[in-house]
């Protein structure tokens, strides 16, 4: 098999030692660099010709400058005659921007995914992207992972009678409905309308939720706001608690104020395709690394990665040793 070379960027250089460390290879360096006239430059510092490359990258915030860096790693493996070079983006931001709700409102989702193809990516690994259209806007093979069986382990054999997992909206309700499964309970969904980047309202519950706690479900948290309104509403139904889970935790603005102290929430629960937040002891954060490395190290090896979601449960990979050991 062809030699992997994993680089990394500014975005989440933990995530990416911690895919490393699965895998059993070293992390390569990167030398990025800034001019004067504020442009980028980088080199990446090993090796790339016929090997096989995966640059780790996902899109947060700084969300402009880790692109514009991610794009030129990648441009630079491209020119360094790699085999094949494959984006590991755990977080795609611009997925939101996803479809034309209003008059000339650009497609930042498509865009940024023909920005990426026309880098030179030749396939991109990424997880629970904002909608399944933003999964065709790639011309590009997509891997797309999923962490709600790393979420559902972190509530195993926890306490969870008289609990129901509630989605803050009914597009989300079938990964909602995949998480019960997982865990043998009900389900519930708010009803919610978007009036802004920040502003929502959850008008009516679907579902019982009246004298039960509630696992509250969600792919992304940014501000928290919908959270808010939807605890608001369980409170209304006749809620009386809440754990709150999502694989992105971006928690910005007052998110972690409002999260954080809120007398509703037992626990808040996210993984780290984005780094946490500095300020937030309490908050637990579920690592996806080795399911990265496990499925890194299938597409190196030409296996199947949809059948690690066989039976929607993700199979974790091994706790010790190489992956790469494995799949030989």
């Amino acid at each position: 098999m062809r030699e992997v070379v994993v680089f990394t960027g500014s975005a989440h250089p933990a995530l990416a030692n911690a895919i490393c460390v699965h895998l059993g290879v070293r992390l390569s360096p990167v030398d990025i660099r800034r001019f004067s006239n504020d442009c980028l430059q980088v080199q990446l510092l090993a090796n790339c010709r016929q090997r096989d490359v995966y640059v780790v990258q996902p899109l947060v915030p700084p969300t402009q400058e880790n692109l514009m860096e991610l794009l030129l790693m990648i441009d630079a493996a491209k020119g360094a005659s790699a085999a094949q070079i494959t984006v590991v983006m755990p977080h795609y931001a611009y997925a939101r921007s996803d479809k034309k709700d209003a008059s000339r409102i650009s497609l930042g989702g498509r865009l940024v995914a023909d920005l990426i193809a026309t880098a030179g990516a030749d396939r991109v690994l990424t997880m629970t992207l904002h909608a399944p259209q933003v999964h065709g806007f790639f011309s590009v093979p997509v891997d797309h992972l999923t962490a709600i069986g790393v979420l559902a382990d972190h509530f195993r054999g926890t306490e969870l009678s008289n609990t129901v997992v509630v989605s803050p909206d009914l597009g989300n309700a079938k990964t909602a409905t995949q998480f019960s499964r997982l865990l043998g309970l009900p389900v519930a969904a708010g009803s919610k309308q978007r009036l802004g980047d920040d502003r929502v309202i959850i008008d009516a519950i679907v579902g019982d939720v009246s004298g039960k706690r509630a696992i509250i479900l969600d792919d992304e948290i940014a501000t928290g706001g919908s959270i808010i309104e939807l605890l608001e509403r369980l409170k209304d139904f006749g809620c009386t608690e809440a754990a709150v889970a999502c694989t992105h935790g971006l928690f910005r603005g007052k998110a972690v104020q409002r999260l954080a102290g809120h007398p509703m929430i037992t626990q808040v629960v996210t993984t780290d395709t984005v780094p946490a937040p500095g300020d937030w002891p309490s908050l637990q954060v579920r690592s996806v690394a080795q399911l990265f490395a496990k499925a890194i190290s299938r597409i190196h090896a030409g296996e199947s990665v949809s059948s690690l979601f066989d039976g929607v449960d993700p199979t974790h990979a091994p706790p010790q040793g190489s992956l790469f050991d494995a799949a030989r």
